[in-house]
C-alpha cells in the first residue's frame, strides 16, 4: 500500500493524502510512514481529529481538480463521515445532471482480529456497498493492495477502498496489475467442482486455509474472491455456482441484513435452477465485537466453521 501511494503522488502533483495521524507519525498501520519527509507537507497533510472534516475537505479537493486520498483510521469512525459520504461525495454527479465528478479515494482499515474491542473491529462492507454513486473495493492480495489504488485515483467518481488490518503484514511475490477491466471483476483464487466459497477481504486467506482442509477430507471447493463489492461482479459469481451446484458464502459482518444476503439473494435470482442445494453462510457472531482475545475469536468465522459449513451444505445436497 505504501508503494502504491508512493508511486501515485510521484506520478501525478493532483494526488495527497489527508488523514489523522498520516504524517509525522506515519499512519496507524505505517502505511504512510516515510512519506511525509519524502512528498512534503503539502501532499501528505495531519488533520484534526473529525472524520466528517476529513472527508468534506477531500470532497471539496476532488471539486476543485484534485486527487485526494482521505485515510479514515478505521471503518467504525467513517460512521461519522457518512453525510459527506453518502449524501454528498455518491449524490453529487446524479444530483448536478452529471456536470460534476467526485475523484475522491476513501481508504480505511476494517475488520477485527486485533483485540481492539467493539469500537474498532467491524466490517461495514455492505452499508458502503448498498450506495449507488460509489464504488466499493476489497484487496485481499498484496498484487491487489498494490495495485488497486491507481484504479481508484483514475476513476472520476468515489472509490470506498475496505483495507483489512490483518492483512498490512501479508507478504508475497508481487504480480503484475490486472487489466482495468478484469481488476473490477471477481477472481477465481482456487478452482474446484463440488461448491464455490465465495469471500472477500479479510476472509480470504482462512477460507483458502478452508478449501485445503476440505481437500483433504475429499471436497474440491472453488475459492472466489469477489475483489469489488459495488459494481458486483454477479456474472462470475452465477458463473461458478452454477459450476459447482452449491455456494458457501463467508463474511466477516453480521449475518442479519448483511452483504451475504445480497449475495445470497444473487445466487438465487441467477442460478436456482442449476442448484443441488440452498446457498449457506458464515458469518460473525450477532454481537458487538469482544474484546477478549477468546471471545474475538469465537465471534469471528472460523476455518473450522467454514469446514464444518461446507460439510453439512454438500451432506444436505445428497440426502
Amino acid at each position: 500500500m505504501r508503494e502504491a501511494l508512493r508511486t501515485a503522488m510521484t506520478a501525478d502533483p493532483r494526488v495527497l493524502l489527508l488523514g489523522e495521524d498520516v504524517g509525522r507519525y506515519g499512519g496507524s498501520y505505517a502505511v504512510s510512514k516515510g512519506l511525509l519527509e519524502e512528498l512534503g507537507p503539502e501532499r501528505i497533510r495531519d488533520t484534526p481529529l473529525s472524520e466528517l472534516a476529513v472527508t468534506g475537505a477531500g470532497l471539496g479537493a476532488a471539486l476543485g481538480g484534485l486527487r485526494p486520498i482521505v485515510e479514515i483510521m478505521t471503518v467504525n469512525f467513517s460512521l461519522l463521515a457518512l453525510d459527506q459520504i453518502v449524501n454528498s461525495a455518491a449524490a453529487l454527479r446524479h444530483m448536478s445532471g452529471g456536470q460534476f465528478h467526485v475523484p475522491l479515494v476513501i481508504r480505511m482499515a476494517t475488520g477485527a482480529g486485533r483485540q481492539l474491542a467493539a469500537q474498532h473491529s467491524h466490517s461495514f462492507d455492505g452499508w458502503f456497498a448498498h450506495v449507488p454513486g460509489l464504488k466499493v473495493l476489497a484487496p485481499a492480495t498484496v498484487t491487489d493492495a498494490r495495485h488497486m489504488l491507481s484504479l481508484a485515483l483514475d476513476d472520476p467518481d468515489p472509490v470506498v477502498m475496505l483495507e483489512h488490518a490483518l492483512l498490512y503484514n501479508v507478504t508475497d511475490e508481487l504480480g503484475p496489475p490486472p487489466s482495468a477491466e478484469e481488476a473490477w471483476r471477481a477472481a477465481v483464487r482456487r478452482s474446484g467442482r463440488d461448491l464455490t466459497l465465495v469471500t472477500w477481504g479479510g476472509m480470504l486467506p482462512r477460507t483458502l486455509v478452508a478449501a485445503e482442509e476440505l481437500a483433504k477430507l475429499g471436497v474440491d471447493a472453488e475459492v472466489l474472491d469477489l475483489r469489488c463489492l459495488r459494481p458486483l461482479d454477479t456474472r462470475r459469481l452465477t458463473e461458478s455456482v452454477r459450476r459447482t451446484r452449491r455456494a458457501l458464502v463467508i463474511d466477516e459482518a453480521w449475518q442479519t441484513a448483511g452483504l451475504s444476503a445480497e449475495i445470497s439473494a444473487q445466487i438465487f435470482e441467477g442460478c436456482f435452477y442449476d442448484m443441488d442445494a440452498p446457498v449457506k453462510r458464515v458469518c460473525s457472531a450477532e454481537v458487538p465485537m469482544p474484546y477478549a482475545a477468546h471471545l474475538e475469536s469465537a465471534a469471528l468465522p472460523s476455518v473450522a466453521g467454514i469446514v464444518a459449513a461446507a460439510r453439512t451444505l454438500l451432506q444436505g445436497s445428497a440426502s
